[in-house]
C-alpha cells in the first residue's frame, strides 16, 4: 500500500461508447473538476487525439467510465504514460473497477484530498515474429491467448520458459496470464486465482488433449516463446482484441512488461479477498455493479 497521495492536477476521463450513460456520466464527472478548478477532458476509447495529449503528460490521471473492457483499454493507453486509472463501473461484472457508477460523487472528493492508494500491477510485453521479422508488439494487461481459428481442431504450440523446452501443448488454446488476468479467462478454463500484486505469469491450457492438462505458475520474471506448429487457421488475441492470423513456424514471445499499471484504491489493501466470493456468485447479465 502506498502512502497518502497528492491530489490530480489535470484529469481525463475515458467512456465506452456502448455502454448506457456512460458519456453523461464523464461530463458530469469532467464538470465535477471544472468547478474544482481541475484541468479535465472527455473523450471515447481509442480517442486518437485524448491518447496523444496523455502522451504528451497533459494529465496526471485518468478515470475510465464504463466496464472491465474499458479498464483494460484504458490500462493499454494509461501504463505507457505513468497514468493511474480509477475505474468506475457502469457495465456488467466491474472486476477491476473501484467506484460504482452511482457513488462517484461519494468517492471523488476523497481522491481531491489524497485519501486514496495506488496499487501497482504487473502487464505483460507480447512480441510476435515471423522468422527473423519482427511483426509487431503489444502491452497486455490481462492474457494472451493463442488458439486455433474456426476449424475446430486442436493447434500444437512448443513452449519454451527462459530458453528451455517446457511441452508441447496439443489443444484449443494457450492462455499466458497476468495475476490480473487470473480472474478472467484463465479462470474460465479452470486456472488458480492469483493475488493481482503477483508478478508471475500464469500459463493454462483449453481443451487440452494428450498433453500438460495443468496449469503452471512461472516464477517472476520468466520469459515465455510459443511457436505455433500447425497446417490450418490458428490467431492469438490480447485482452480480447481482434485477433491476429498466425502462420505455422510463427513465434510469440511473452515477459513481464515495460511499464506496471497503476489502479486508484479506496479500499484497503483487504479488498480482494473480501470481494472475491460475490464477485464470483454475481450473475454478470442481471447484475450492473462491480460492489
Amino acid at each position: 500500500m502506498s502512502p497518502a497521495q497528492s491530489p490530480p492536477g489535470s484529469v481525463v476521463i475515458i467512456a465506452h461508447p456502448k455502454i448506457a450513460d456512460s458519456i453523461e456520466t464523464a461530463k458530469q464527472i469532467a464538470a465535477f473538476f471544472e468547478e474544482r478548478s481541475i484541468h479535465s477532458a472527455v473523450g471515447f476509447l481509442y480517442n486518437a487525439d485524448l491518447r496523444q495529449r496523455a502522451s504528451n503528460d497533459e494529465f496526471d490521471l485518468m478515470i475510465a467510465v464504463g466496464g472491465d473492457g474499458t479498464m483494460l483499454r484504458a490500462g493499454h493507453m494509461a501504463a505507457s504514460n505513468h497514468l493511474p486509472v480509477l475505474g468506475i463501473n457502469q457495465g456488467h461484472f466491474g472486476f477491476l473497477m473501484e467506484v460504482r457508477g452511482n457513488q462517484w460523487q461519494e468517492f471523488l472528493p476523497r481522491l481531491l484530498q489524497g485519501d486514496y492508494w495506488l496499487e501497482k500491477r504487473m502487464m505483460l510485453k507480447v512480441d510476435y515474429w515471423r522468422q527473423e521479422q519482427h511483426m509487431g508488439s503489444w502491452d497486455v494487461l490481462n492474457e494472451l491467448a493463442v488458439s486455433r481459428g474456426q476449424t475446430v481442431r486442436p493447434i500444437r504450440l512448443a513452449t519454451h520458459v527462459d530458453g528451455r523446452y517446457l511441452t508441447t501443448y496439443v489443444a484449443d488454446a494457450l492462455i499466458v496470464s497476468t495475476a490480473t488476468g487470473s480472474t478472467a479467462y484463465a479462470l474460465a478454463a479452470g486456472g488458480p486465482i492469483l493475488p493481482p500484486e503477483l508478478r508471475n505469469i500464469l500459463l493454462v491450457p483449453v481443451a487440452p488433449h494428450l498433453s500438460v492438462d495443468r496449469a503452471i505458475v512461472l516464477a517472476e520474471g520468466s520469459d515465455v516463446s510459443i511457436y505455433v506448429q500447425t497446417d490450418h487457421e490458428a490467431v492469438f488475441s490480447v485482452d480480447g482484441q481482434d485477433s491476429v492470423e498466425l502462420l505455422h513456424d510463427d513465434r510469440v514471445d511473452v515477459r513481464a512488461g515495460d511499464h506496471p499499471i497503476h489502479f486508484v484504491r479506496f479500499q484497503d489493501p483487504g479488498y480482494f479477498y473480501r470481494n472475491l466470493t460475490p464477485h464470483m456468485s454475481k450473475n454478470p447479465i442481471t447484475n450492473n455493479n462491480s460492489r
